[in-house]
């Protein structure tokens, strides 16, 4: 299954009714049954049948059923927000309780752990590191108590618990985060060996582009392999854009760009410019608007989108370099063919950046 990338939905102070992205691409549908969900319907049937024959419901059963239909319902929310914001339909059940798949023998990919029981299932498949991604507020959402996991987790010497944060259904944050959140795991990988799960809420977006740059960037592999390989394992939506644009950071010494917009006009007393993404001076494309007197508007002298499907149109602007023989300028013209490889000089550069990240950045 192949999925085409599409940009975020506004992580700003820019509300998503006021400004939407366009939308270049179709929905994707993806059919989210793995074997792990199955095994667990498989059991949930089998338990129905025991509680049939056994006895009548406990006192408390009305508690769970309010709490499962509460569970139930943020999985609704949660799986149309990320619809919207991955412009592919994906679905996650909280309820249904933390499922995964192997990518390769040593990487897993997969949803939150929900509680410290998790660690010991993950422990009994040989997993030697558990990676969150998740934000506090990501957690929060599912009343995740990830203090009492960690926790848990720390009682044992054969496993470890590590968090580095992305933030959900932002694939510019991704791109920022992505070569130190890669160089945490790669260091990890190296002290704890065995198994690493990989994991942020539903396993869908941060989990998967965080694996497929691990197995670019340390493993070897050629990144249409790597994408290939990860979906025929795993129904995902990995944000590969964000993960070529971080290549090219690492590559080109994270150079910038200054960036200078301008507003002409009298009759105004404030101007303001919010867009998606902060950081403009690296290459790449960015939209934006203007905020003039607190209304929002853009500017017909700077480049337009199209109108996207809510009829909203924004500026916008690409950040290159001018300069047509300069490094970069070629790194990004062979970043948009669909056989790009990285040369051996490329991997070493990028290994020994993970190598000397700093752990905090």
């Amino acid at each position: 299954m192949n999925c085409l990338q599409n940009l975020p939905r506004s992580s700003s102070v820019l509300s998503s009714q006021s400004f939407r992205i366009q939308s270049a691409i179709q929905p994707c549908f993806v059919n989210m049954t793995t074997i792990h969900y199955e095994k667990w319907l498989m059991n949930a049937t089998d338990l129905r049948r025991n509680c049939l024959v056994k006895g009548t419901p406990s006192s408390t059963s009305s508690i769970e059923m309010e709490g499962a239909k509460e569970s139930e319902e943020k999985s609704d929310v949660y799986s149309t927000n990320m619809t919207e914001a991955m412009g592919a339909v994906l679905t996650y059940r909280h309820e249904l309780g933390m499922n995964y798949d192997f990518i390769t023998p040593d990487l897993i990919v997969g949803s939150c752990l929900q509680t410290p029981a998790d660690v010991d299932k993950l422990r009994s498949i040989g997993v030697k590191t558990i990676y969150c991604l998740q934000q506090n507020s990501d957690l929060e959402y599912f009343s995740v108590d990830i203090g009492a996991i960690r926790e848990y987790a720390s009682t044992f010497s054969d496993i470890q618990h590590l968090r580095a944060e992305i933030r959900d259904f932002d694939a510019f944050d991704m791109r920022l985060r992505l070569p130190y959140v890669v160089s945490k795991l790669h260091k990890a990988v190296n002290r704890n060996g065995g198994i690493t799960y990989i994991h942020c809420t539903a396993g869908l977006g941060r989990a998967p582009a965080t694996a497929l740059a691990y197995m670019f960037w340390v493993q070897g592999y050629k990144l249409q392999d790597a994408i290939t390989l990860l979906l025929s394992k795993r129904p995902c939506f990995p944000k590969v854009d964000a993960i070529k644009s971080a290549t090219a950071d690492i590559l080109t010494g994270l150079k910038r760009k200054p960036v200078t917009l301008t507003w002409k006009g009298d009759e105004c007393s404030t101007v303001e410019i919010s867009g998606l993404d902060i950081g403009w001076g690296q290459e790449g494309r960015y939209e934006y608007k203007y905020v003039v007197d607190g209304n929002w508007v853009t500017n017909n002298n700077e480049l337009l989108t199209p109108a996207n499907k809510d009829g909203q149109i924004n500026n916008y602007i690409q950040v290159s370099d001018n300069d047509p023989e300069s490094v970069s300028s070629a790194l990004w013209e062979r970043l948009g063919a669909d056989d790009f490889d990285l040369t051996t000089n490329e991997r070493d550069v990028i290994r020994q950046f993970l190598d000397d990240c700093p752990d905090d950045e």
